[in-house]
């Protein structure tokens, strides 16, 4: 028998959270069975439960480890203040953004399922969004994010919302006039309440 050193085992739990992601996303929570998973990892069935407690243990940490990735790799690295504001909707709110459903906003991909999660994957949705909304809000108000974070929250809220109905239509114009006008909603919401 082979034995594997914790950094093996630290690899392999890494490769099943993140492609459980992907197609947690591409295909939903419900949609996405633990071989099914398993098979995408390159692992066996039985390796499931060396790493994971159950399934719903998976979701959580999967995520968790979404929205986490979607605070670093987006907001983040979005240039600062309104400009970087603005970077984040129009790549929200567009047309590649729309087809990488895999690669994509977990929020978008998976909010409805997430609502009949356990409470336990909801907390960590919840941490995760969170995280989002601060880095978001500190870029509409630097001098105090607190103020700006239900905004924050209502801006991720009316992207979110617009990517999953536009993803949902199929008429491939009108979805693009959609995402059009999420774009013009997005940023005026930015723009409201500011001094000029």
């Amino acid at each position: 028998m082979v034995r594997y050193g914790k950094e093996h085992k630290s690899e392999t739990r890494r490769r099943i959270i993140e492609t459980a992601g992907r197609r947690f996303k591409q295909d939903g929570i419900d949609g996405s069975g633990v071989s099914t998973l398993m098979k995408d990892a390159g692992l066996t069935n039985g390796a499931f439960y060396a790493h994971f407690a159950s399934k719903d243990d998976l979701v959580t940490t999967a995520i968790a480890d979404q929205l986490k990735a979607q605070a670093e790799n987006v907001v983040a690295q979005a240039a600062p203040g309104r400009a970087g504001l603005e970077q984040i909707v129009r790549g929200y709110l567009s047309p590649q953004h729309r087809e990488m459903l895999g690669d994509g906003c977990p929020n978008a991909a998976l909010l409805d399922e997430i609502g009949r999660c356990t409470e336990t994957t909801r907390q960590a949705y919840t941490d995760g969004v969170l995280i989002l909304v601060e880095g978001i809000a500190e870029r509409m108000a630097p001098e105090d994010p607190t103020s700006a974070r239900v905004k924050a929250l209502s801006l991720l809220g009316l992207m979110a919302g617009t990517l999953q109905l536009s993803r949902a239509l199929t008429d491939t114009q009108l979805a693009n006039e959609l995402l059009d006008q999420g774009v013009d909603n997005a940023l005026a919401l930015l723009d409201a309440g500011q001094r000029v």
